[in-house]
């Protein structure tokens, strides 16, 4: 893949690993290009440089669990990438009632409640502007996905992936799917996940969890096991524009984070993947969601929902029985008052992409009702 330019950033998402998680990615994923050893090698000094700091936050967890009442239930925001979970994600967490993923807890999960009380002001300035694959805007109190902690705090994640291109369907298939994965590394996985989920409750406990992961859509039956109460919202989207989104999604963040060169991924190889992926997240939730009582799980259609997105949220509230929405309800209002100005991404359509999403999503465009975008 040549295009867009291949550009990794010196600060990388896998600063904020344990060590033991760090060397076994950097292990295992085909190895680092030249050109990004000062990236690995600053991943590698930044992880050794906070193991007191982290090995003072798992005291201080041990402390908390005899003091902190237990959370609420979570509510998962689900969904394929590019179906519209951001804004959803963002517009729900207007509301004080929840506390959900920051960019500082995601990036530095063993540490976080530790280090942004001591260095919060310095981290703000290490902060990008914007997401990379759009135009949403990254502050120190953007809701964020958990994934990159996820990814930080044990080897299962799509996004090594993303780091490493070569190793890109292997990561996918482990990371969403848990194919041939141990019952050891999927364990690892779900004390991962609750320790984080845990970690957040510590830092607000007030505040119901609201969590948006798109790998969580192939992930409701270990959540479920996890959290039996919890809730799910799931968002689609045209999957026409989907996949385009997703392709411009997988280029600009193999440019930003990958540690080897993404030719080695060429857009033939990658529209497989995404086809494939697709389809399996989606009949994996279909599957996972046919026994959750109405009161756990409510679906959105994302081309209605971004029309009248509070109706939709009043909606979503009614049906997961959960208070407060007459409280929240201004806050939401401020909060689609202010995204009048932004502007998605857009997309050229060719018949030839056209007639493959078809052939591919066919059950799924069919049971939405959608039509292809004219070329």
């Amino acid at each position: 893949m040549s295009s867009p330019p291949w550009s990794p950033r010196l600060l990388h998402p896998l600063m904020g690993c344990d060590i033991a998680t760090l060397m076994q990615v950097l292990a295992k994923n085909g190895g680092v290009a030249p050109q990004c050893w000062p990236h690995a090698l600053l991943a590698i000094a930044t992880t050794l440089a906070r193991l007191p700091i982290s090995t003072l936050e798992s005291q201080r967890v041990v402390r908390l669990r005899q003091q902190v009442p237990a959370m609420q239930p979570p509510i998962f925001i689900v969904g394929h990438w590019r179906s519209g979970t951001t804004f959803l994600y963002e517009l729900l967490c207007q509301s004080p009632q929840f506390h959900y993923v920051s960019p500082f807890a995601t990036g530095i999960p063993w540490d976080f409640l530790t280090i942004t009380q001591w260095f919060q002001p310095v981290l703000e300035k290490l902060l990008p502007q914007d997401r990379f694959i759009d135009q949403v805007q990254v502050k120190a109190d953007s809701p964020q996905e958990d994934e990159i902690a996820l990814a930080n705090m044990q080897p299962l994640s799509f996004y090594h992936g993303l780091y490493f291109p070569s190793q890109l369907q292997q990561n996918l298939e482990r990371g969403l799917f848990f194919d041939d994965c141990s019952v050891a590394a999927v364990e690892r996985w779900r004390r991962a996940i609750a320790l984080f989920l845990e970690k957040l409750h510590f830092q607000n406990p007030q505040g119901q969890l609201l969590i948006k992961n798109p790998v969580y859509t192939t992930r409701v039956q270990e959540l479920r096991s996890l959290f039996p109460k919890a809730k799910f919202i799931h968002i689609y989207r045209n999957p026409y524009i989907v996949f385009q989104s997703t392709r411009n999604f997988y280029v600009k963040l193999f440019r930003e984070l990958a540690l080897q060169s993404p030719a080695t991924v060429d857009l033939t190889q990658l529209d497989t993947l995404i086809f494939a992926c697709y389809s399996r997240m989606m009949t994996t939730l279909q599957r996972d969601i046919a026994d959750l009582s109405p009161n756990q799980f409510v679906e959105l259609r994302f081309e209605t929902f971004e029309q009248d997105p509070i109706a939709h949220v009043q909606t979503i509230y009614q049906q997961l029985e959960l208070n407060g929405f007459e409280t929240a309800s201004p806050y939401f209002e401020t909060y689609v008052g202010d995204r009048q100005t932004y502007r998605k991404n857009r997309y050229q359509f060719s018949q030839n992409d056209n007639d493959r999403v078809y052939e591919h999503w066919q059950p799924f465009i069919d049971r939405w009702q959608y039509t292809p975008p004219i070329p």
